[in-house]
């Protein structure tokens, strides 16, 4: 019944006159850090508080516009949440340190390319302390073991080791770490999955059990989704996610599951889930059946983008966001090359000496391929570079397949 939210369905006008209007205040975000500062150890509350408020009205204000942004008080709650868990961890540590990467940490996933020097550079700006000149910056936390096992798991699938793609996976470990719900937003072909499931694997070899278990929920209704009452007989007839959301949190599951929804989210099915993604952490179903969310359990969102998602969504949600410029398109030439070069039973052995020199002539060192398309052709449907290259690449593999086929039979 708000007006003008998203998400929310707007009330006739004969119905609107019965209701009194009620306006709301925006609550003081600095008071509310203040004492949440306090509340998790902190002993420079007030000048923390401070920079705390005026950096996110500074994001609010310069930043770019865009639906998976929140700067409201779910995500200053979460940051804070955090910020006193690693001040626990070690109490020796500057305050002003600890915030200062904690907003970074917490923050930087979710914005686009054009916006991350601009909110350093805030940062920068409000902690000047912390940043004596313009190329300091707040050593990140690394973490050893899954960062080499990520690696190794990228060697093992033949995966170009782009750095900002990388960082992405260990974004992802750390989002992972502090929300029990997250979304992965990015365009096609930008890698999202492979992020997932690379960190899943490399988790699984350090010893925590992953199962992924993916769906989309555009592919069925509303009702076979989440269930519904069969009016004949008065019988409850389950749907598609809740008995998934009971196998992952059953007591009998012993491994870390993860619930991927890959598919559009608008308001439609994702508004069901909010008492799933706040604190509450339980799903109710219209048979008045409530099923706790378990601490073995992820509710992971997989999407290009959040057009058509409500405010309240977002914020319940921590956000990964992908830029194309992460990957791009080169390091799938080179994938694709390796592949034919090494994997010796599925391709000819001599690729492995023309496919490197064919495609640094026409893909690598052609750089202005796909401005030539977009000048010389008219697209009746935008298309990006990296879907281009990817059914460039599936044309060469099929025309290749022949000659796959007389080796194999030259071989027996």
């Amino acid at each position: 019944m708000n007006p003008g939210y998203a998400g929310r369905q707007e009330l006739p006008e004969n119905l609107k006159v019965l209701f009194r209007s009620v306006s709301m205040m925006v609550p003081d975000r600095q008071v509310i850090m203040k004492v949440k500062l306090a509340s998790v150890g902190y002993t420079h509350i007030d000048p923390l508080s401070k920079k705390f408020n005026i950096l996110y009205k500074l994001c609010e204000e310069q930043l770019s516009k865009q639906r998976h942004y929140d700067f409201g008080l779910r995500n200053i709650l979460s940051v804070l949440r955090t910020a006193g868990t690693s001040k626990r961890e070690d109490l020796s540590q500057d305050e002003f340190l600890i915030l200062a990467r904690t907003l970074r940490d917490m923050n930087l996933s979710k914005f686009v390319f054009d916006d991350i020097q601009l909110f350093l550079s805030l940062l920068r700006d409000t902690f000047p302390s912390l940043f004596p000149t313009q190329k300091s910056d707040i050593p990140k936390k690394y973490y050893k073991e899954q960062d080499q096992t990520i690696k190794k798991i990228m060697r093992e699938n033949n995966l170009v080791d782009e750095p900002e793609w990388t960082n992405k996976i260990i974004q992802l470990y750390e989002t992972s770490l502090v929300r029990h719900g997250f979304m992965v937003v990015g365009t096609a072909g930008s890698g999202k999955t492979t992020i997932m499931n690379c960190l899943t694997r490399a988790l699984t070899e350090l010893g925590l059990k992953h199962q992924l278990t993916r769906m989309n929920p555009k592919a069925i209704k509303n009702q076979e989704m989440y269930g519904m009452m069969n009016l004949v007989t008065n019988d409850w007839i389950p749907g598609v996610f809740s008995q998934i959301w009971k196998r992952c949190n059953g007591k009998q599951n012993k491994f870390i599951s993860w619930i991927i929804c890959d598919g559009p989210v608008d308001a439609i099915w994702i508004e069901n889930l909010n008492t799933v993604l706040d604190d509450n952490r339980i799903l109710t179903l219209a048979n008045a059946e409530r099923i706790p969310m378990s601490e073995n359990c992820k509710m992971v969102f997989e999407v290009e983008n959040l057009n058509n998602a409500s405010p309240a969504t977002v914020s319940r949600c921590g956000i990964i966001f992908v830029s194309p410029s992460d990957l791009g398109w080169r390091p799938l030439v080179d994938t694709w090359c390796k592949d034919r070069g090494e994997i010796k039973e599925f391709c000819n052995p001599e690729e492995g000496n023309w496919t490197k020199k064919y495609a640094k002539k026409y893909f690598t060192d052609g750089t202005d391929m796909f401005m030539l398309i977009v000048k010389e052709y008219n697209q009746i449907m935008k298309v990006l570079p990296v879907i281009m290259i990817t059914q460039t690449l599936n044309l060469l593999t099929a025309i290749l397949q022949p000659y796959v086929e007389q080796q194999g039979v030259i071989d027996e």
